[in-house]
């Protein structure tokens, strides 16, 4: 490997140890701003995630839409933060790949066989099913379809819901990420959907970055509701949730632990510090919430759970 190389190396293992099991190679190098706006992306994702699983003591259920090569599973389970259930949603195709991986690589497949009951996983071409895993092949614009997939193995609508989605809606259209976004709301009476994807790209900015993408046959669908972090919050106020908050990723990274932010800094030079704040503040996190079971699941914050270091906690399942 050459110098390139083996930093990025570095740089993935520094973010997502297990993201090396499912990478065919390193390929071209991102750019500094990139590879800290992945940083920020994973750890305010994280948080919420992580506080989630708290709140409800892992007596709750994950979804995440359009999972892809995805490594959350394995680090809840690290972490001794399983949820009930883990569901990942991604095309045949993508998914196809992911079953490849996990039984090709015994740190991707132990963990699900650890937290299997039987000695057998139901398994075939385009799903992968165990009592705490579960991998579906399917389109999420086939609302009726996803939830006949989704029950059929053993989704349950009374527990409590984390839906994840990371630039997935703003590549569907308006109706179908409407769709979607109702579905859930319908679908759980308690639930937590956190949203990441492109904001405020109205401006000249933004406008930039969409015909960047157009150039490489790229159409963000569903960016009428990326203008600001008021049409991202909206968009699930108009649904069916109770409460929805958003903040752009320059946020997020400005108030992420500075000794951590520090040590990935250091990992690679960034000369132009103006194009990692454009950037960053065309992202960002939304997430909104409803809370039949009053769990206080509304009062889950970003900024206060990157302030203030979450307790230790003991999964009881």
């Amino acid at each position: 490997c050459n110098k390139d190389e083996n930093q990025t190396k570095h740089l993935i293992r520094a973010v997502d140890p297990y993201m090396q099991y499912f990478a065919r190679s390193v390929g071209e190098r991102k750019a500094p701003e990139i590879n800290r706006g992945y940083y920020a992306r994973v750890q305010g994702m994280n948080h919420l995630l992580d506080a989630f699983i708290r709140k409800t003591e892992c007596d709750c259920q994950v979804i995440n839409l359009g999972a892809g090569l995805d490594t959350t599973f394995w680090r809840l389970k690290e972490e001794n933060l399983l949820p009930r259930k883990f569901f990942e949603i991604d095309f045949p195709t993508v998914v196809a790949r992911k079953i490849h991986n996990i039984k090709k690589k015994p740190p991707l497949s132990k963990p699900i066989i650890e937290t299997h009951s039987t000695d057998s996983l139901l398994l075939d071409a385009h799903s992968l099913d165990s009592d705490r895993y579960c991998i579906i092949g399917a389109d999420l614009r086939d609302i009726s379809t996803l939830d006949q997939k989704l029950k059929k193995f053993q989704l349950n609508q009374e527990l409590p819901t984390m839906l994840l989605s990371e630039c997935v809606l703003v590549y569907m259209t308006p109706s179908h990420s409407s769709n979607i976004i109702h579905w859930a709301a319908e679908s759980f009476h308690t639930a937590m959907f956190i949203n990441y994807e492109q904001v405020n790209m109205s401006d000249r900015f933004g406008q930039v970055m969409i015909e960047n993408l157009q150039r490489r046959q790229c159409n963000l669908a569903g960016v009428e509701a990326c203008q600001s972090l008021e049409s991202q919050k909206e968009r699930f106020l108009k649904s069916g949730w109770e409460h929805a908050d958003a903040l752009d990723m320059m946020t997020v990274y400005s108030m992420l632990p500075q000794e951590d932010v520090a040590r990935i800094e250091r990992l690679e030079f960034l000369d132009e510090k103006e194009l990692l704040h454009q950037l960053l503040q065309h992202y960002s996190i939304c997430w909104a919430t409803k809370d039949k079971l009053n769990l206080g699941i509304s009062y889950i914050t970003l900024f206060l759970l990157i302030v203030f270091a979450s307790p230790p906690f003991t999964n009881k399942l």
